[in-house]
């Protein structure tokens, strides 16, 4: 089953809410937890039991389980193969981009069945050419898995670089978002992509030079609501013929509620987004 479909699948049993797994060290703290691997453990697999048919996607962000050595690769290990068997879809956010060989090793780091940092999607950079992660890619698609590829992200520092003007183009973001779109086309048709974008939700997608719709239509995956200022109400109008396949990712306003408020929290986002139900 290609990663589109099992998205799509998510999206009509839960909605479009991906509830990000960010063990800020104040977020342990505030959830009587220590800031250690042991920390971060107990932390990701008690949102993603919170999470557990509630929605149907998680974005752990690799950095915040990194930083504590291997004890810590160990627990984000542990959180994502949690985080699977209970039917949520993985993204996992490491970002990474490379050429050659490195890359190809990323990619089965991340997107190989069975391996033990298996993600259902990675998060790349595509600084070094998008042309560096066409191995990754045809990767991706060969296992299920998917790609989403920074194009315009919600931090103001990268707005300079994104929004450049290279010969041919209306902007390094349309630039990417372009390359992505052949890629689709070519290898799955006028259906939904299998390699998607990163697209910040707080970020003025037309001065980014983004075109008004992707052709052929690729999921977004969009921080930047809740704590960066964009609201899950908004998403129609934020992302117009793009909205129906927008991963609408939000961590602090959800973590935020603590152990024993994160379902009423992910509920409360979930009636934001006009879907029914807890």
């Amino acid at each position: 089953m290609s990663f589109a479909a099992r998205l799509q699948a998510a999206f009509n049993a839960h909605g479009q809410l991906c509830v990000g797994i960010d063990p800020h060290e104040h977020l342990l703290a505030e959830w009587g937890l220590d800031a250690s691997a042991a920390g971060v453990r107990e932390f990701g697999l008690r949102v993603v039991e919170a999470c557990a048919g509630h929605v149907g996607i998680v974005k752990p962000q690799v950095s915040f389980f990194e930083r504590y050595g291997s004890a810590g690769f160990a627990a984000l290990e542990e959180v994502m193969a949690a985080a699977r068997a209970a039917d949520l879809l993985v993204i996992a956010d490491a970002k990474r981009g490379d050429i050659g060989t490195t890359m190809d090793a990323y990619a089965r780091a991340w997107l190989t069945p069975g391996s033990p940092l298996e993600a259902d999607a990675l998060t790349v950079s595509p600084y070094l050419g998008v042309g560096s992660l066409t191995d990754t890619f045809a990767f991706a698609l060969e296992h299920g898995k998917g790609v989403f590829v920074l194009a315009a992200t919600s931090n103001p520092e990268g707005a300079a670089l994104q929004r450049a003007v290279p010969k041919g183009a209306a902007s390094i973001a349309r630039a990417v978002a372009d390359e992505v779109s052949a890629w689709n086309l070519a290898t799955t048709g006028e259906g939904l992509g299998n390699v998607g974008l990163v697209v910040g939700a707080t970020i003025d997608r037309y001065a980014s030079g983004l075109p008004e719709a992707l052709t052929p239509s690729a999921p977004l995956l969009a921080p930047g609501f809740g704590a960066q200022g964009a609201r899950l109400n908004q998403l129609a109008t934020l992302f117009g013929a793009d909205s129906p396949y927008v991963i609408a990712s939000e961590s602090r306003g959800v973590l935020g509620a603590g152990p024993d408020g994160i379902t009423r929290a992910i509920g409360e986002k979930k009636k934001e987004l006009g879907v029914s139900g807890g």
